[in-house]
């Protein structure tokens, strides 16, 4: 009798994907889209859907491992579908697709004997393997292939009035940067404290982030899980939100400096908890869709 393949563990492979990164110095949610390019700089696939929560963490860590100028991505049977042909030799990235089963539709499933057997469900991951479009010959040409439309705006007056939306309080002084949650109150530095207006945006984005945690809003907790690295993981959601959101508004800025302390935090989070980054990336675009929400247009 054949023996039966062990059980790939999804969780683990992404997290050490993510722990190489963190560990060779490179932070995967530092987006490496080019600041002339008139596509959505968040990864997306072929149709022109944007990618979201882990999968733009581990598109952006291998464009930026591989240099890859382009973020349109798509699978081997959608290349030739479109009449390209993935070059020979040329390495997939991952991806993963989450979700919830009924237990008539699978031949696992995870019993909850107190449940109508109806009722049951159970969450899975699967995985699957996308190339970006330059490993790809033959495409069309990169304007026949569809885009979404975004508003052209210029990246500081374009997040100021994004942030505006959101009604948050936010008041300039000193030379901190933090959300104190008992005054529900945004503090930031003069604008012309920061290097640049991109970096002054990317700030006001991560503080914002942590405005989304409120009790009156999200109510994010991870104290019950993370225990003493819940600052730390709640440190992770607002970065990976403001690189989330700082891609949204096509604001080219780098990771804060002020935040390289965190690194080894998040190694240890994450080596210790195979699906710690599935958390913080799940809730970093929730934070997204909730601040998206205040524009009054579909999320990304």
């Amino acid at each position: 009798m054949e023996a039966s393949k062990p059980r790939r563990d999804l969780y683990a492979e992404v997290t050490q994907r993510i722990v190489q990164a963190l560990a060779q110095g490179v932070r995967p949610w530092a987006c490496p889209w080019r600041k002339d390019a008139e596509t959505p700089a968040r990864p997306r696939r072929h149709n022109g859907e944007t990618y979201r929560g882990i999968n733009v963490l581990l598109l952006w860590a291998t464009a930026q491992e591989r240099g890859y100028q382009r973020n349109t991505w798509l699978t081997y049977r959608q290349a030739e579908a479109l009449g390209g042909q993935v070059r020979k030799g040329e390495r997939g990235a991952l991806v993963v697709f989450a979700g919830r089963q009924s237990t008539s539709d699978a031949a696992e499933e995870v019993e909850e004997p107190s449940e109508p057997r109806s009722q049951r469900t159970f969450a899975f991951l699967r995985s699957y393997t996308v190339f970006n479009i330059d490993q790809v010959d033959g495409l069309p040409e990169a304007d026949s292939v569809p885009t979404v439309s975004l508003a052209q705006v210029r990246p500081d007056e374009g997040a100021e009035a994004f942030f505006a939306a959101t009604g948050a309080r936010v008041q300039h002084g000193g030379s901190r940067a933090f959300y104190a949650p008992g005054s529900d109150l945004i503090q930031l530095p003069d604008p012309s404290a920061f290097r640049d207006p991109a970096s002054y945006a990317a700030t006001k984005a991560h503080e914002l982030a942590h405005w989304t945690g409120h009790p009156q809003r999200l109510a994010r907790e991870f104290g019950r899980r993370f225990g003493d690295a819940a600052y730390a993981m709640e440190e992770l959601v607002a970065e990976l939100c403001a690189a989330f959101i700082c891609a949204d508004l096509r604001i080219g800025a780098e990771p804060r400096e002020d935040h390289a302390a965190y690194v080894g935090d998040w190694l240890k989070v994450l080596q210790s908890d195979s699906r710690a980054v599935f958390t913080a990336a799940s809730q970093a675009q929730r934070a997204a869709d909730f601040l998206h929400a205040f524009q009054g247009a579909p999320r990304v």
